[in-house]
């Protein structure tokens, strides 16, 4: 058996209160601060990354005028590059 048609403007209110419905939960995840939310990802990120960045140039350019650069030696690169992986790695976390 055939369902009855249902009325155009049925239809366009059953959409609409659902989309009123969904709007309402998001404003109230927005409100409530949801503790699945990674907000803090990208401030974090982008700063390690600097942090690393920053760090290897420092290494390069003035490394052998600090005294515990120059005692790492090489290990400054590693420890830009070790920033730099870690920043990539926290990039993935973020929703």
């Amino acid at each position: 058996m055939p369902e009855s048609k249902v009325r155009p403007e049925a239809a366009a209110k059953k959409k609409l209160r659902r989309l009123e419905q969904v709007a309402e939960v998001r404003a109230e995840k927005d409100r409530k601060g949801m503790p699945g939310e990674r907000r803090w990802v990208p401030p974090v990120f982008i700063t390690t990354l600097l942090l690393g960045v920053a760090w290897i140039v420092v290494a390069n350019v003035a490394g052998s005028k600090i005294a515990f650069m120059m005692a790492l030696g090489a290990g400054n690169t590693l420890i830009g590059m070790g920033l730099i992986a870690l920043s990539f790695v926290l990039m993935t976390l973020w929703k």
